[in-house]
């Protein structure tokens, strides 16, 4: 390809870009050049273009097509040199402004510049006392403080203030009235009522919030659950009432049996006090006295609310500055004070490293530094990289089933074009749901929506979040693939590198990643996880903030497609700094929440957190799936639109956002004032508009799937054995009555062949299924092929499954391709029988992130969203032209709990408990009046009768369990939703200790090792050796397979064989990486022996 390039750059930016061009074209002109290159080449200019890019920098690449035509490839840097087509302009006009446009509507900054540098002042004060500073000589570093340095410090903030009005308190600091002879000696007389004071409650507005900010600057004050649940159902509106029930014990104690030895060291400070530094003294007078010029600000905060989204900030910037002064590798020589105090040691060793007030003003002013960088984390002067020239994205789509992806688009144009002079182009709020069906794109769609929605309308930058390790490295694929996104455009973050590596080497027509060195920590990292991006980080603003490579990538990457959790972390941390590159993350990218319904729970209410985090800093939302319920689509836009009118307000932004709803049938853009007498009520009512026409639309598509309840009677007085072979013989049943339905012929052979899926509940059922339809006696013209599939396997074992399982239900080109699979084919040539049935036993892990199509299905029910889940599965890639006849879905209509009189059948997976229990466990009447024998979809699920019936419909429980989490306004306590909104529980970590996310989700990871000539389950030690533990854990093998047995494995996998096939030669280093499994340790799950068998995995004795 022949290409053009021009630059049209400035000052120093023009001498790197021609030298970069230099190299790959021929400069035919002052600040043109041309060639002609492969696209790999291509790629690589414009990757070392990014890689020295910085504000001056904008060059333009044209591709000359034709004689007569050229076309806008890409421009890296200023967009705003060229317009759409790359056309440099012939003149400028120049408007002179007094305040960079990007940092005027920060009409709170000064406020928080100024919090934040007394907060760093005072932040560290306790490091002063002699039992810190002993204890920084000690070898040991494990040595406790009897109460916490932060808790200490807000004491002698405290006793500074006394019982003076923020005014006072400041005026004095101002002047420098300061005393650390009286401050001492006050100090000693708090120490007899120390363990119950309440030290906040008792500080006047701009003191509370310093005190909380040095309280808070490595932990959230927290209970242990416990002593937490009686807050659960209370509400505290005032943060003043708060602060007066925070005390040490909020995590600040550390009890032993020389607690009050150790204490009162704490409260002797014989090298003096901070404040006996000028240099400590110089800085707190002027920034003191700024405070005090800006506590009118603070009362407007106050007013309006937003001094929430203000306090955000500020302990971002502060604890951002205690991490970034801590990792710097030396003290600064030049720097001297009166006193001989230290704030640290070099890591592991005990020679000290900072001095204490060098840390504090380094600290103080690298906060303010941080401070005034926030509105370039939020990317508006593309310090942050995005997306443009997306052809892809750019050009409507030909193919009939996606053209409703590009009017979509129109229609938000048409939005934005209506509502231009109502919104700022670069900050308005977007709530968006797309309930596209199973296989319209969603994924696609969300990207061209998603650059419909930025601030040009043509660039892409924003966080997908996936619930799946699988699906976000899939996702990764599709956005390379079907959008071409480079890897220095898109970054993929899972968490695993074992995962990552394993799939990587399944693409083989991908590039092999070439980002060796990430997984290494700096001393403290803000990210530990894998992420792969090969964007080059342009050395400006944020490498004075973000000093380790990962950190800056995981920040400037355009797109990044990561699994929610890596998230999470901006609003469920209580401890340490990981909340800190989620935020910065968020403060610069819409967030996509794809799948969104597969969440549930508690879950729901820690999503809603962040939901409400990226509306607070102003961001688009778009949660995206097939059956998504009113309540989770009205509670969540509930939670965004309380976080946006906090950032609307702080800004003196309009209140008015969009929202749109997209499906396959059509989209509908309309405008939210939030400021109405019920902008919630107003959306719900839009919403139901939305899913009643939904519903008639899909009420008019070919059927694909039909339900039947298969029957089965209750077990109740058999042993548990019974019950288990009495319902594997019923499966059986249902297994042979689909095949006979729903099978089709192989050309070559003449053989009937289906493909079936069977979705039990959980593990143990899963391998028992398995293990007897191993065993089963059959005819002589029946046979079959069956595995397990689960989450607990090895690693390495389990993504051989996986890529088995996609290469051959994956396919879009009819059944025969499958049957052509060299396995499937050994399998049909080799059986002597004439029906052949390939059983998939799966547990819930198949519902979601897998693109597998069945001819049919038997499924164990949990709760109507698992069945719906699941129907998506069954011919999913197979196109009719008529409805289906008989039922492909077989629903068996107890599960296995009800058919053995548990009390709660539908939990543990399922939506029943204690609080929301089903009158009957029997399908027969949860599903009355649903006609699934007609239509199986999600209609139930995303259209909410008026009146619901919880205990005796299975729909309707689900709908009443998201109203009770997520749209129940009148719950305000530290566990509710609502709690998180209009309570200060906030200011604590009580939410996320009695709403964990992923509660229940604790593991243990082990590993399976060669060792001795046979292979053991070990586990790492802290310098990664193996330890063995299958005696410690009581796990057992069970590897007895009759011959008959193993031959009907679908997929009989060797792990010995996949070790070696792996490019580690160590097959005991290998192990260590790829053999790896994880054993529960909550609840049930922990403390029961366990049973592994290699081609069923690992399940409960």
């Amino acid at each position: 390809m022949m290409v053009t390039f021009v630059s049209q750059c400035e000052k120093k930016s023009l001498t790197k870009t021609r030298r970069v061009l230099d190299a790959f074209a021929n400069r035919i002109g002052s600040r043109t050049w041309q060639t002609v290159i492969t696209r790999e080449g291509l790629d690589a200019v414009k990757k070392l273009l990014r890689g020295s890019a910085s504000k001056n920098t904008a060059v333009s690449c044209h591709w000359l097509r034709s004689r007569s035509r050229t076309e806008l490839v890409w421009v890296v840097g200023n967009r705003n040199k060229f317009n759409e087509e790359g056309v440099v302009p012939v003149n400028y006009t120049e408007k002179d402004l007094l305040v960079s446009q990007w940092e005027n509507n920060w009409r709170y900054l000064p406020l928080i510049k100024s919090l934040v540098a007394l907060a760093g002042l005072f932040h560290d004060w306790a490091k002063a006392s002699e039992f810190f500073q002993w204890k920084l000589g000690q070898k040991a570093k494990n040595i406790a403080d009897p109460v916490r340095h932060e808790w200490l410090s807000v004491v002698f903030l405290e006793i500074f203030v006394g019982a003076e009005s923020d005014e006072q308190w400041l005026g004095r600091l101002a002047q420098g009235e300061i005393s650390s002879k009286t401050i001492i000696k006050l100090l000693t007389d708090k120490q007899k009522t120390f363990k119950n004071y309440h030290v906040l409650g008792k500080l006047p507005d701009a003191a509370a919030l310093i005190a909380w900010l040095i309280v808070s600057h490595h932990r959230l004050p927290v209970l242990a659950w416990e002593d937490a649940k009686k807050y659960g159902d209370t509400s505290v509106s005032d943060f003043r009432l708060l602060f007066k029930e925070l005390e040490p014990k909020w995590g600040y104690e550390n009890q032993s049996h020389d607690f009050d030895i150790k204490l009162e060291r704490c409260f002797e400070y014989p090298g003096g006090l901070p404040c006996d530094s000028k240099k400590w003294l110089n800085y707190a007078k002027t920034q003191a006295a700024k405070l005090n010029n800006h506590l009118d600000l603070l009362e407007q905060a106050f007013a309006d609310g937003s001094w929430r989204l203000v306090m955000q900030h500020c302990r971002l910037a502060l604890m951002l500055a205690d991490h970034y002064h801590s990792s710097q590798p030396e003290p600064d020589p030049k720097w001297h004070d009166e006193l001989n105090l230290f704030a640290n040691t070099y890591p592991g060793t005990i020679k000290k490293k900072h001095k204490l007030v060098e840390h504090l003003v380094r600290v103080a002013k690298q906060a303010v530094h941080n401070s005034r960088l926030l509105p370039v984390f939020e990317g508006n002067r593309q310090e942050l990289a995005q997306v443009t020239d997306v052809k892809v994205l750019q050009s409507k789509s030909s193919d009939k089933r996606f053209i409703w992806q590009d009017k979509a688009v129109a229609k938000i144009a048409a939005w934005r074009d209506e509502e231009d002079k109502g919104l700022d182009k670069r900050q308005f709020g977007f709530f968006a749901v797309n309930m596209a069906s199973t296989g319209k794109g969603k994924t696609f769609a969300n990207a061209k929506i998603m650059r419909a929605l930025s601030p040009e309308r043509q660039s892409l930058r924003y966080i997908l979040a996936l619930g799946l390790r699988t699906l976000t490295l899939q996702t990764g694929d599709e956005y390379r693939q079907r959008i071409n996104l480079g890897d220095d455009e898109v970054a993929v973050l899972i968490g695993s590198k074992p995962v990552s590596d394993l799939h990587r080497a399944a693409q083989q027509s991908k590039k092999e990643s070439e980002i060796e060195g990430l997984a290494s920590e700096s001393e403290q990292g803000l990210l530990d996880n894998e992420l792969h991006f090969q964007g080059v980080v342009p050395d400006q603003h944020l490498a004075t903030v973000l000093r380790d490579e990962k950190s800056l990538k995981f920040l400037h990457a355009p797109v990044l497609s990561c699994t929610i959790d890596h998230l999470m972390g901006a609003t469920e941390t209580k401890r340490s700094g990981r909340f800190i590159l989620p935020q910065l993350r968020l403060m610069s990218s819409d967030l996509v929440i794809d799948e969104i319904d597969d969440f549930d729970g508690t879950d729901l209410i820690a999503i809603g957190r962040l939901i409400h985090l990226a509306g607070m800093l102003g961001r688009k939302v778009m949660i995206s799936s097939a059956t998504i319920p009113p309540d989770l689509a009205i509670g969540f836009f509930n939670v965004y639109q309380d976080g946006y009118q906090l950032f609307a307000r702080s800004r003196q932004l309009s209140t008015r956002i969009g929202c749109g709803w997209i499906d396959e049938f059509g989209t509908k853009v309309s405008t939210m004032n939030l400021d109405s007498a019920d902008p919630v009520a107003d959306y719900g009512q839009a919403h139901q508009t939305f899913t009643e026409r939904r519903l008639k639309k899909l009420q008019k598509e070919i059927v694909k799937r039909k339900g039947i309840i298969w029957p089965c009677e209750p077990q109740e007085g058999h042993d548990e054995e019974s019950c288990r072979d009495y319902f594997n013989k019923v499966i059986w049943q249902a297994i042979q009555a689909n095949h006979k339905l729903h099978h089709s012929c192989d050309e070559k052979s003449g053989k009937q062949v289906s493909f079936g899926l069977v979705r039990v509940a959980n593990i143990s059922p899963c391998v028992d299924l398995t293990r007897f339809l191993l065993e089963l006696e059959l005819g002589k013209d029946i046979d079959i092929r069956t595995m397990a599939y689960h989450s607990q396997q090895i690693l390495l074992m389990r993504h051989e499954q996986e890529r088995h399982l996609d290469q051959v239900l994956k396919s879009k080109d009819g059944f025969q391709k499958s049957f052509d699979h060299p396995v499937i084919r050994e399998h049909l040539e080799t059986s002597p029988a004439k029906h052949i049935i390939f059983i998939l036993v799966a547990t819930p892990v198949e519902e979601v992130g897998r693109d597998h199509d069945f001819d049919w299905a038997v499924v164990e029910p949990s709760s109507y969203r698992s069945f719906i889940q699941l129907a998506g599965r069954i011919l999913r890639h197979q196109e009719l032209d008529k409805d289906i006849q008989a039922p492909n879905i077989a629903l068996l209509q107890y599960n296995l709990k009800g058919l053995q009189g548990k009390k709660r059948a539908f939990q543990r997976p399922g939506y029943e408990s204690e609080m929301h229990p089903l009158n009957s466990h029997d399908l027969q009447e949860l599903l009355a009046g649903e006609k699934i024998d007609k239509r199986l979809d999600a209609a139930p699920r995303i259209v909410k009768k008026k009146l619901l019936n919880p205990k005796t419909n299975l729909a309707d429980l689900e709908h009443e369990v998201i109203h009770q989490l997520l749209t129940n306004y009148s719950k305000k306590g530290a566990k509710d939703m609502q709690g998180w909104l209009g309570s200060c529980w906030w200011l604590t970590g009580l939410p996320q200790v009695l709403v964990r996310f992923r509660e229940g989700a604790s593991q243990l990871p082990v590993f399976l090792m060669p060792e001795e000539g046979r292979y053991r389950f070990v586990e790492k030690d802290r310098f990664g050796r193996p330890v063995p533990i299958e005696e410690i854990y009581e796990i057992r093998w069970d590897e007895e397979l009759l011959p008959r047995s193993r031959g009907r494995l679908w997929l009989y996998r060797d792990y010995e064989t996949l070790l070696q096939a792996l490019p580690e030669p160590d097959l005991q280093k290998a192990a260590l990486v790829y053999g790896e499994i994880c054993l529960p340790t909550y609840g049930a799950e922990s403390g029961r022996p366990f049973v592994y068998a290699s081609q069923l995995g690992l399940r409960k004795e």
